[in-house]
């Protein structure tokens, strides 16, 4: 006699063959457990653990910006990742970055002048903070150019596609010179910026905890479900 599988049972394999298929072609970067796969930045004190599923970090009162680098680096890429960040605290996830060598001291200084702060993490920062705010706009961290988005420039602008005090879904597309950035679905960035670009064609991911003024804090920032697919 020959046995049928069960309706249910084929409704469970279609399910499962369609969320690997989904699935194809991305990378989890975090698993949920420990921290491997990452590092801490050579300057900051901020402190990065995993809790309930999630990286966390916190500040530490006198301490310089502070990141956990991605061990591996990207170029073209898409990033997604979920976060939650606390109301005072400016936080922000860095896309092809580094930290300084002194070759890139020369380069990336003010006024003609060479910059002085070697092994700080620098690159295109996608801004994460509380709402009103220019959350998912793109900055140059310590590059010397300040906001690469150029809507940011103008102080009078901001939106509210951040949820505050509730988990985000960030979306990050890195192709050649282009950038683009989505939150919880609605789209905020889409920048071509070719000379941060030729500086920056490839680094690593980095988790920001900014630094904080003295008697303030200590705040806090969460991130999850972080994966990548790298783009041909």
């Amino acid at each position: 006699m020959k046995k049928s599988i069960p309706y249910l049972a084929i409704l469970f394999l279609t399910a499962a063959l369609v969320q690997a298929d989904d699935s194809k072609g991305w990378t989890s970067l975090f698993n949920g457990e420990t921290l491997e796969g990452w590092k801490h930045s050579t300057l900051g004190e901020a402190e990065y653990s995993v809790v309930d599923g999630a990286i966390k970090g916190i500040t530490v009162e006198g301490s310089p910006n502070t990141f956990l680098l991605s061990e591996k680096e990207y170029g073209d890429f898409e990033l997604e990742f979920e976060v939650k960040v606390h109301d005072s605290l400016n936080s922000g996830v860095q896309i092809r970055s580094r930290e300084k060598t002194e070759e890139d001291l020369a380069t990336s200084g003010k006024n003609g002048k060479p910059a002085k702060d070697l092994n700080r993490f620098y690159g295109p920062q996608v801004e994460i903070e509380a709402s009103p705010g220019q959350a998912g706009y793109i900055y140059g961290e310590a590059t010397g150019f300040g906001w690469l988005s150029p809507e940011p420039q103008d102080k009078g602008h901001s939106h509210e596609h951040i949820k505050n005090g509730e988990w985000n879904k960030y979306r990050i597309v890195a192709k050649g010179p282009r950038i683009q950035t989505f939150i919880n679905g609605e789209k905020v960035a889409d920048l071509t910026h070719e000379e941060i670009y030729k500086s920056h064609p490839k680094g690593h991911i980095g988790l920001q905890v900014h630094g904080i003024k003295k008697g303030t804090g200590p705040y806090d920032v969460y991130w999850k479900n972080i994966r990548i697919k790298e783009l041909d």
